[in-house]
């Protein structure tokens, strides 16, 4: 069997909080359980959206979190030569086509791009899209159970190039996942949506498909994403203890008795257990608990 290849992949667009540890420490443990490799990648090519220092600081906080990539970190904005090539292949084989549409132009459609563009071709530069024809994608999560997606009625033909220019998120996960060997997707159930488009692209491709685990997303009270809530607040990567501890809670595993962080994360990685963690993604978040434990 090809050894197991795990990942964890940010985008820098704020400080580590709680959301992201789980989706770290969850994505972690699964490759350490499986004796496997655990990568870590900066998605930052929308730099519209990234923070300066914000990528540096949340390797920093991995680092004091005992969370270290067992290879050399790979930064999606130095790899725009790999994705040109990609949409240059999808291109050439009919995949994909220029489009000029607004948000303005799609809502005739409920928002949901058809099969064509719609909008008259002018100066400004275009989008990429992926046609995605009658595709209706299954496939097994390891946490979620059977996912399946009907493309062209949920999703629309989607952006692969974006309109000013650069990868958009689908195309360049997916040519990063096959370039860097990744078997094993362990990730927020945020991106379950996304899975089904890049599995047809990883098949236009003739890239190989990961496993796929979606771990249930840590919302605030309001039943917010944690990463969009007011009380998103930084972990402290000063004390680490108390974050792993709540994040191991969340997850369903078991909570060793340790007083030192490398020690903590060795127990759990022992007794890791995936069919522990709960399959709901709209489980309630234990940050309020992680804040009076580190008061």
């Amino acid at each position: 069997m090809t050894p197991y290849r795990g990942r964890f992949a940010p985008s820098p667009t704020g400080r580590l909080h709680f959301g992201s540890l789980v989706a770290a420490l969850g994505s972690w443990l699964a490759a350490r359980a499986a004796g496997g490799r655990w990568i870590v990648r900066m998605e930052d090519i929308d730099r519209a959206r990234e923070v300066p220092g914000a990528a540096d600081d949340i390797l920093r906080t991995l680092a004091a979190f005992g969370l270290d990539s067992d290879e050399p970190v790979l930064r999606q904005s130095e790899r725009e030569p790999v994705y040109a090539a990609a949409l240059h292949q999808l291109a050439g084989a009919g995949h994909a086509y220029r489009c000029w549409c607004s948000r303005s132009d799609l809502e005739p459609f409920g928002g949901i791009h058809p099969a064509t563009c719609v909008a008259r071709e002018s100066a400004r530069a275009p989008a990429w899209r992926l046609h995605v024809g009658d595709a209706v994608i299954g496939f097994d999560d390891a946490i979620q159970g059977h996912c399946t997606q009907a493309l062209a009625r949920e999703v629309g033909d989607f952006v692969i190039w974006r309109v000013e220019g650069g990868c958009a998120y689908q195309l360049a996960v997916v040519v990063d996942d096959a370039a860097q060997g990744i078997t094993d997707v362990v990730r927020g159930a945020d991106l379950l949506d996304s899975t089904p488009r890049q599995i047809l692209l990883q098949r236009l491709l003739g890239l190989p498909q990961p496993r796929y685990a979606h771990l249930p997303l840590a919302l605030g009270a309001d039943g917010r994403k944690l990463s969009k809530h007011e009380a998103a607040l930084p972990v402290d990567g000063a004390d680490p203890l108390p974050a792993l501890r709540a994040a191991l809670r969340f997850l369903g595993q078991p909570v060793p008795d340790a007083g030192e962080t490398a020690r903590l994360l060795a127990l759990a990685a022992r007794a890791f257990d995936l069919a522990r963690i709960p399959r709901n993604a709209t489980a309630p978040t234990p940050f309020a608990a992680l804040r009076k434990e580190t008061c």
